[in-house]
């Protein structure tokens, strides 16, 4: 009886130890995606903003540029 017992209680504690070795991996693989999902939405942010100081640049040179022109041309007609 003693030996039942004892094989039961084995398999009582390999059973747990499984559970709780799948509920590590489990935590663990959902670090895992936390973190590769926070490192996709940084450089999704950093690439964002640097698309947005380019546009800024751009909008800013076109300004310039048309201003330029436009007195210039200015310029010739009235010259």
């Amino acid at each position: 009886m003693a030996l039942r017992e004892s094989l039961a209680q084995f398999e009582q504690a390999f059973v747990e130890e499984t559970y709780a070795h799948r509920e590590q991996r489990e935590a663990v693989e959902r670090q895992v995606a936390a973190r590769a999902d926070e490192r996709r939405r940084a450089k999704v942010h950093r690439h964002g903003s640097l698309r947005f100081a380019l546009l800024v640049l751009v909008l800013i040179g076109t300004a310039v540029l048309v201003t330029v022109a436009m007195f210039e041309t200015l310029y010739i007609v009235m010259g």
